[in-house]
């Protein structure tokens, strides 16, 4: 209810206007079946302070009686609900009690849910945050129905590989993107070196509750990297539901429940991936593909509160096993490429031998939380990290070049009419890498009113890596083998070290329009005895005149401690035999980043649209310059360049069909770098050097000029379930470097355009009987038939180069592609 108070009486013959009356603001805030809702923002717009709800549901603020005929409007907002405006006059409503009622903010599509939740919670608050729903991923259209191929319509995201679930964002790496499952931090495989190698990404959609990206500029309480933080919240079961998914390439199935006491709730997902379909359709090699995937994950909540208040203590169990085994029998193999203006040149492979590589991963995280009060909540989390990694290859590939016949008018266009040149390449490797990461954490949120709320946390880790690593390859393409074609690498290292890190957070509510967020973050290794201190802030603002638009800005100081990948070199030559080396001085990387934004809610044709817009700037100190090939990064483990990335991201998303929403993406990027010492080099026709000079900023390997992503989905106009969808992915080309010719790194002399475009069209078939007086647990809700025709333009994407030596001493750049036209069913039962 609304109590009036006293205004301050005034002096007589004060010259002083009059002080506004203040009222206080009372009532309780219900979801749609009664119960209280807590921690609930509540405030009057334009007015500074607010209030949070309590457990029960109830909030009290102080108000100012605006002028007479002005209107007071109460807000409240909560995650995962509709926000309520609610009319107040004042202070004639000052006897009325309030008892206010918020709705979930969810949108149910007969059986098939897709919805782009950059809407819910504090999306408008956070700069580059977008919220996704992650069973969008078991619909969208893609080779293994991975969830990271929605990542990758998102603006500032780029992968130019169907094959790896690997992104990249703003000029960054895949090692610059943190992944988070319920505040644990998540590892990828070290080994992995080429994407017909991998397994599936982390996400398990059919686990997942909540998934939030952040493209940059995030706040302290994540970890430190430079290029993106993907953050996944589990569910909390509330009652027995269970899936099964089935395709030509997989499938998976989960079960979720909760005690009949509500005191525990489980979930559990297993996966199984054989990319042996989609492999086969690779030009580059053919022959005998096994490669198999499957992990198991599990998560368990148990409430240890008291009987009326079950969730003030929980105590949460995660477990995962990942098993990748990948075994390639490689036969034949022929590419085509050009040699110059209309000259074409193809290579005919021969192989002998086999490839397996096996990579298991064990994790395992404990979270304890308790809640001392509805203001102050903390938290205790422990996890532990296992992943044994061997890399087996014995490979000889004979191959000779041909020249193509161009004459569109000549029997044999297109056809090989010389052959020439044979050589040969041997590869053996026998590698090893076990890796052990195990990590204490604390973290805690205080709100002690209604206009902050602070967070913070400490965090410490035991990091220890064994590697092994013996490799052997050379090139003959004259009936012997130069020492210059012979490479032969041999080292044990280890690695065993600590790291320390803490962070402190403030949001400030300046008002209802406007929030504050600032805070500082540190890191420190005891590997290079190095200290970081990452400032950051955040601020948002709602037009107060446009409701209905947001600006955004932040900056902040991001750093990157060396992991052990980044450590390691291999420049060292001793006895004609090249050795590995960690180099433990290696420095953070450290990333200014400086981002503005603006993001616009309208109508149209009755319709929800949401556009957003941001302009980005990085500038890079310390940086590690890197060679990348397929999907491994060769680092040169020396902090002697520095760089840039300046870029335009937008979105715009919505229901161009009602009911089914979509959205279209576009980034725009140039990222370089300057590298200490390098420079290219002039030669004479004798091949004599003339001169010398620095290069000065260069591309960088992941400077992706323009980048278009699309998820678009449609539906037959009486008939909602049945459903179209497209996935199309456009990127201009990337530069790749050949090794050992430092002339050509970060030159247009490779680049290679990507598009692809992926349809899909589905069913749904409901079978729950409605009429039905009690359903089994086991009762089928839906089918949802699927039909996909992957890489329906059949365009030869580039997953890389090899490159190949004829006689004369010539190299030629071979290109690696990715899959073809392919066609996959899938089938999802939900019970």
């Amino acid at each position: 209810m609304l109590t009036p108070q006293a205004a301050p009486a005034q002096t007589p013959g004060s010259l002083e206007a009059p002080a506004a009356e203040v009222v206080t603001v009372s009532g309780t805030l219900r979801d749609a079946n009664g119960k209280p809702l807590e921690l609930a923002v509540v405030g009057v717009e334009g007015q500074p302070g607010g209030a949070n709800t309590t457990a029960a549901g109830t909030f009290s603020l102080s108000v100012r009686v605006p002028p007479l005929g002005q209107a007071v409007v109460l807000v409240v907002r909560r995650l995962g609900y509709l926000s309520l405006r609610v009319p107040l006059k004042l202070p004639a409503d000052a006897t009325k009690p309030l008892s206010l009622i918020m709705r979930l903010d969810t949108k149910a599509l007969g059986g098939v849910r897709v919805t782009a939740r950059a809407e819910q919670g504090n999306s408008r608050e956070q700069v580059s945050i977008t919220r996704i729903d992650p069973r969008a991923a078991k619909e969208i259209p893609s080779p293994f129905g991975d969830f990271n191929a929605i990542l990758k319509t998102l603006p500032g995201v780029a992968s130019n590989n169907e094959l790896s679930s690997t992104y990249n964002v703003r000029g960054g790496n895949y090692d610059e993107n943190l992944v988070y499952v319920n505040g644990f931090e998540v590892y990828r495989p070290f080994l992995v070196t080429a994407a017909q190698q991998e397994g599936l990404s982390f996400i398990n959609p059919d686990l997942v509750q909540q998934v939030e990206f952040s493209a940059g500029g995030w706040q302290p309480k994540y970890g430190d990297k430079l290029a993106s933080v993907l953050s996944i919240e589990y569910k909390t079961p509330r009652k027995f539901a269970a899936s099964l998914t089935g395709s030509l390439v997989g499938g998976a199935a989960h079960a979720e429940a909760r005690s009949a006491n509500g005191r525990v709730s489980y979930l559990a997902g297993v996966r199984y991936k054989n990319a042996q379909y989609v492999l086969s359709s690779l030009k580059q090699a053919q022959g005998g593909y096994n490669p198999t995937f499957y992990d198991a994950q599990a998560f368990v909540t148990i409430g240890l509160g008291p009987k009326d208040d079950l969730q003030r203590t929980t105590l949460g169990l995660l477990g995962v096993v990942a098993h990748n085994d990948y075994r390639f029998s490689p036969q034949t193999g022929q590419a085509t490429f050009s040699t110059g203006l209309n000259q074409f040149t193809r290579v005919f492979i021969g192989y002998a031998g086999r490839e397996r590589m096996q990579f298991d991963t064990y994790q395992s995280g404990l979270s304890l939380k308790h809640d001392f009060s509805s203001r102050l909540q903390m938290e205790v989390l422990g996890s532990a990290l296992v992943s044994r990694e061997f890399e087996f290859r014995d490979v000889e590939a004979a191959y000779t070049f041909a020249e193509i016949n161009r004459d569109p008018n000549s029997p044999d266009f297109n056809q090989a009419v010389r052959q020439r040149d044979i050589g040969s390449q041997f590869k053996h490797s026998r590698n090893f890498l076990k890796a052990q990461i195990y990590t204490a954490e604390t973290r805690g949120r205080w709100t002690p009113g209604g206009e902050h709320t602070v967070r913070w946390g400490a965090k410490i880790g035991r990091e220890k890596i064994d590697d092994t690593l013996d490799e052997y390859s050379f090139a003959d393409s004259a009936d012997f083998v130069p020492d210059a074609r012979r490479l032969r690498l041999r080292t044990d290292l280890g690695l065993t070290s600590t790291r320390s890190q803490g962070f402190v957070q403030d949001t400030w509510s300046l008002d209802t329009l406007r929030t504050l967020t600032y805070g500082v973050r540190a890191h420190y290794w005891t590997t290079n005895g190095q200290l970081v201190i990452s400032p950051r802030v955040q601020y948002s603002q709602i037009s107060r005149r446009h409701p209905n638009r947001s600006f955004k800005a932040a900056v902040g100081v991001y750093y990157q401690p060396p992991f052990y990948r980044e450590l390691r070199d291999q420049q060292t030559i001793q006895l004609g035999v090249q050795r590995a080396y960690l180099n433990p001085e290696l420095r953070a990387q450290r990333s200014y980043h400086f981002i503005v934004g603006k993001e616009i809610s309208f109508q149209q044709y009755g319709r929800p649209f949401r556009f957003s817009a941001e302009a980005y700037y990085k500038y890079l100190t310390d940086v590690v310059p890197y060679d990348v090939d397929n999907v491994r990064l060769r680092y040169f483990a020396k902090n002697n360049a520095r760089a840039y990335a300046a870029g335009f991201d937008a979105r715009l998303s919505g229901e161009f069909v009602k009911g089914a929403e979509s959205w279209f993406s576009l980034g725009v990027l140039t990222t370089r770098e300057n590298v200490d010492g390098d420079s290219s080099s002039s030669y004479n026709a004798d091949g004599r050097l003339i001169s010398r000079q620095a290069k000065g900023f260069i591309r960088r390997p992941q400077d992706q000029r323009l980048n278009v992503g699309i998820f678009f989905q449609d539906h037959m106009p009486n008939n909602p379930s049945v459903r179209g969808y497209v996935n199309l992915v456009v990127g201009t080309g990337l530069p790749f470097s050949p090794p050992n010719q430092p002339d050509l790194r970060g030159t247009n002399a490779l680049v290679a355009t990507y598009r692809r475009v992926d349809l899909g069209f589905s069913k749904v078939v409901g079978l729950k009987n409605a009429n039905a007086v009690k359903a089994h647990f086991y009762s089928f809700e839906s089918l949802w038939l699927g039909l996909e025709i992957l890489n329906v333009l059949a365009a030869n994407n580039v997953a890389g180069y090899s490159y190949l030596q004829d006689v004369n001493g010539v190299t030629y750049s071979v290109p690696s592609y990715l899959s073809q036209r392919v066609v996959n069913l899938r089938l999802i039962a939900r019970f």
